[in-house]
């Protein structure tokens, strides 16, 4: 009766039982990468969200800010008051596609300021916006715009492309606005993605 008992005792797990444990294992894994490289991707197309999401801001507070003649204004007379969308940039896209295919670029003041204009002539692109990145950046960012004369229907659109993994297909960001029949500007209520995680 003892032996029987320290038999049972003794006796381990079963083939099956082995297999289904390493099954059970083996999907739980899968699981777990997939949703850690979902996780790693979306961190990382956190950026363009944000850096769009700024460049829009910019441009509102840009088109809020009077932009006058610099003259002085004769007695009696007055100057009209001049809101107008940011001139696209001269030095789009900020860095070029290839610099950020399946890598960070780290970018200088100087891809920013590219239409910093004079003295006497308003900034245009980013550095009318105000925008630069001093981090290194997944994204290649462009702005541009149709018109800088305040008009109505003047558009602007902001766009950041990437490619996280290499492979050529880029994931695509943009935001647009536009001056509508009061002169007011409106942003679209949300950013156009295509191939967000690409």
């Amino acid at each position: 009766m003892r032996t029987m008992m320290k038999m049972k005792k003794a006796r381990g797990f079963t083939l099956i039982e082995l297999m289904i444990v390493v099954a059970i294992v083996g999907i739980l894994a899968v699981l777990a990468i997939y949703g850690v490289r979902k996780y790693l991707a979306n961190a990382k197309t956190a950026e363009a969200r944000n850096s769009l999401g700024q460049i829009a801001k910019g441009q509102a507070s840009s088109y809020e800010s009077e932009s006058m003649t610099s003259n002085m204004l004769p007695m009696g007379q007055s100057a009209a008051l001049s809101r107008a969308l940011c001139a696209s940039d001269p030095g789009n896209p900020v860095p070029a596609l290839t610099s950020i295919q399946g890598k960070k670029y780290q970018s200088s003041p100087a891809d920013w300021n590219k239409g910093s204009g004079s003295g006497t002539t308003r900034p245009s692109g980013f550095a009318c916006l105000k925008f630069t990145m001093d981090q290194p950046q997944y994204y290649s960012y462009s702005y541009t715009s149709t018109g800088t004369n305040g008009a109505v229907n003047d558009t602007f659109t902001a766009t950041a492309n990437g490619d996280l993994n290499g492979d050529g297909v880029y994931s695509t960001f943009s935001i647009t606005g536009s001056i509508n029949s009061s002169y007011t500007l409106n942003m679209a209520p949300n950013m156009l993605e295509v191939n967000p995680e690409e």
